[in-house]
Formats: structure tokens, sequence, C-alpha cells
């Protein structure tokens, strides 16, 4: 593992920016996002159509607990903050921090999943599962889609640690923690909407 003291004064302030291959993948990853939003707003589009269409399956506001759901939100957003933490240790090129803030968010993400399947699990026995209803099955394709997205960048952050612990902190292995850090902020923010869209609204709704 790279030290603070080894990788210091050697890279630039922005090493993810420091060569035109790390600005294209910053670039190229901001395309990716916008793709993910157009595809994020699709299922939130037919969430809202079907929402209302339970037949004889549990109503939202039967079926939620915003206990669990608002712990679950509260984890995950707890991970966006140390994943800034994260990209700042990567502007200090201080590596043992880096690594240490990503295995924290990592771990986050970990307990969040936990807590989705967990939910999903609850809901399952309550009679709610994929095909009970169009509002089941939108449900657990947008919320489950979402923790899929959680899942892949928990494979992907792990997979940045081990390069870090391998080869330290360049030019090389910067930009991949910068990208990383983006999508987990956008998945974050789209949990944001699903508490919102979802979960609140149909508790009151």
């Amino acid at each position: 593992m790279s030290s603070h003291s080894h990788a210091e004064g050697q890279l630039p302030h922005e090493p993810e920016k420091a060569t035109l291959e790390g600005r294209n993948k910053v670039l190229g990853f901001w395309l990716f996002l916008g793709g993910e939003t157009v595809l994020f707003g699709t299922l939130f589009s037919a969430f809202l159509a079907l929402r209302h269409q339970v037949l004889d399956g549990p109503q939202p506001n039967e079926l939620f607990k915003l206990s669990l759901v608002a712990a679950a939100t509260a984890i995950l957003l707890t991970s966006s903050l140390t994943s800034v933490f994260a990209i700042q240790a990567l502007h200090n090129h201080n590596v043992k921090a880096l690594i240490n803030w990503l295995i924290v968010t990592v771990v986050l993400g970990l307990g969040f999943l936990g807590l989705e399947i967990y939910e999903f699990y609850h809901y399952v026995h309550e009679g709610h599962g994929f095909t009970t209803s169009a509002f089941s099955s939108s449900f657990y394709t947008l919320v489950g889609f979402h923790g899929a997205h959680v899942a892949f960048g928990i494979v992907w952050i792990s997979s940045i640690i081990g390069q870090l612990m391998k080869k330290g902190l360049t030019v090389v292995t910067a930009p991949k923690v910068y990208v990383a850090g983006m999508y987990w902020h956008f998945i974050d923010v789209v949990w944001v909407f699903i508490f919102t869209v979802v979960y609140l609204m149909g508790k009151v709704v």
C-alpha cells in the first residue's frame, strides 16, 4: 500500500483530471449518468402510473414500514458523506485515508442492501409478491433496480480498493476513484427520489 508521504508531491492536486484519458473518463461517465437518469425516469413514470393498481394485494399505506426505510435512507446518505471524505483524501493524496473511507462506504452500502433484502422478504410474507399486482411489479422493478445498482457499486468500489492497495494512487487509479464517487452520489440521489415518491407518497396518498 502506498503511504501518504510516498504519493504526496508526485501527483497534481486533481490527479483524476491530470491526463486526457482521465478527463475523458469523467466526461464519458457524465454521459453514462445521463442515460441512467432517463432509465430511472422511465421506471418512476411506470410506477406512478401503476401505483394504485393493487388488485387484492395490500395498499402501500398498509405495507410500508417507514422506520425501516428511514434507517436504510440514513445509512445510504451517510455513505454518500463518507464517499465525499474519500474524494477529499484523494485530492490530499492521502492513500490510507482514501482506502479507509472507501471501506466505510462499502460497509454502509452493505448495511443498506441488507435492510432492503429484509424489507423485500417482509413484504413477500405480507402477500406482496412480484406478480401480486401491477403496483407490486412496478415497485419491485424500480426499488430492486436501484438495489442492483447499489450491489454493483459495492463490487466496483471493492475492486478499486484492491487496486489502490496494489498500485497506490496514480493518474490511472485516481479517475477510477473519482467516477466511482460520482456513481455513488447518483444512486444516493435516486434513492432520495424513491424515498419521497414511493414511500412518503405511498403513505399519504
